[in-house]
């Protein structure tokens, strides 16, 4: 019934034919690597590595191509400036309607603090009353709206830094360069608000009105001129200078100064650095000035917002601030602040990078310096 000793003997002896069974070659017998996981971010990091790189040489290869087009621009030429106008235009308006919903959520809470609890519970209020096409409510005269300005600012910002250089003289604009920065921008400023204005008050009464007053961006002008006429677009002209100019001051001096600081304390010169981190630069020294823009400027927006929604008819414009102020109090003038620090924040650095890529592309440097000096003849 059972095996003998001998057969159980056999059986597990070293020459048994179990034992015995052919061993599979050494070369043929499969490795298993200990850190798959490694590998795998390994090879992905090759791959992006590799995109990155194909995604570098297309860009050359079209910005050659435009290059060639465009001729040979010259600094601080018409040429120049009619590029650093297009940068500007696709800076200020692609970033500022990317960022609509926050300045949705930031117009209404400015003009009634009651509406809303937070910014979740207010993205969640509209999202579920007006759909997901409520939650970018102004999109089109922002976009207008900002891309002209960005045209005149950038632009303009360029041409009168120039104009004051040349103006005071070579050793003086390096001397004083952050005062130069200043009042420059605050000249380029003043125009470009002058362009935004009638879109911006078509943008604070859709997004401030539920539902929005108009249905479109040009229809809005048409009935804001048909019921107050042309007076009716810029009544909020002043605060915005109030908001814009400041804001744009701060913008454009801090920039030039904390990019010339970040290229201080970096190992190399800013001309030892390639496009990608140049323009890394340029988003970190704009995130950085934008923090110090919403600031400055965010009491002057508070009552951009509220002039355009709730100034009387025939009210003078300081009757008007008197009573708004009356109203909400100091307190109320910071209403706002913290989606804003995120909203200017993202969007300063975010023009900058556009900017300055704009401006590799087309073969000019990157913002950050004066112009340089007249060649003497």
């Amino acid at each position: 019934m059972f095996p003998s000793g001998s057969v159980i003997a056999d059986a597990f002896s070293s020459q048994s034919r179990l034992s015995r069974q052919p061993q599979a070659p050494a070369a043929q017998t499969r490795r298993r690597e200990p850190f798959q996981a490694w590998s795998v971010i390994d090879d992905t990091k090759k791959t992006a590595d590799a995109f990155g790189k194909e995604a570098a040489r297309e860009f050359d290869v079209v910005s050659q191509k435009a290059q060639a087009k465009a001729g040979k621009i010259e600094p601080w030429s018409a040429k120049y400036y009619a590029a650093c106008i297009v940068g500007g235009l696709m800076a200020c308006g692609l970033t500022h309607t990317a960022v609509t919903p926050l300045d949705l959520v930031k117009c209404r809470r400015q003009v009634d603090p009651s509406l809303y609890k937070s910014n979740m519970d207010a993205f969640r209020k509209i999202r579920g009353a007006e759909g997901l096409r409520g939650v970018v409510t102004g999109w089109s005269p922002t976009f207008f709206g900002y891309s002209a300005q960005g045209a005149f600012k950038y632009g303009g910002y360029e041409y009168f830094k120039k104009f004051y250089s040349d103006l005071v003289g070579v050793e003086n604009a390096a001397r004083y360069k952050t005062a130069v920065y200043l009042v420059a921008s605050a000249s380029a400023e003043l125009i470009a608000d002058v362009a935004l204005c009638p879109f911006e008050a078509v943008k604070v009464r859709t997004q401030t009105t539920i539902p929005p007053e108009f249905r479109s961006t040009f229809g809005g002008i048409s009935a804001v001129i048909a019921k107050e006429g042309k007076a009716g677009l810029y009544k909020g002209l002043y605060p915005l200078w109030g908001r814009q100019i400041p804001y744009t001051m701060m913008k454009f001096a801090s920039f030039e100064n904390i990019v010339e600081a970040i290229y201080h304390y970096l190992p190399g010169k800013k001309s030892d650095y390639n496009k990608g981190a140049q323009t890394a630069v340029a988003f970190g020294g704009g995130y950085l000035a934008g923090i110090l823009c919403a600031a400055v400027s965010h009491p002057a927006d508070v009552m951009v917002s509220k002039l355009n929604a709730n100034r009387q008819a025939g009210e003078a414009f300081g009757a008007a601030m008197g009573r708004i102020y009356k109203d909400i109090g100091f307190p109320g003038l910071w209403n706002g602040l913290a989606v804003r620090i995120v909203m200017v924040g993202t969007l300063t650095g975010l023009q900058w990078m556009i900017y300055d890529s704009f401006k590799i592309f087309m073969g000019l440097p990157t913002t950050g310096g004066g112009p340089p000096p007249k060649e003497q003849k």
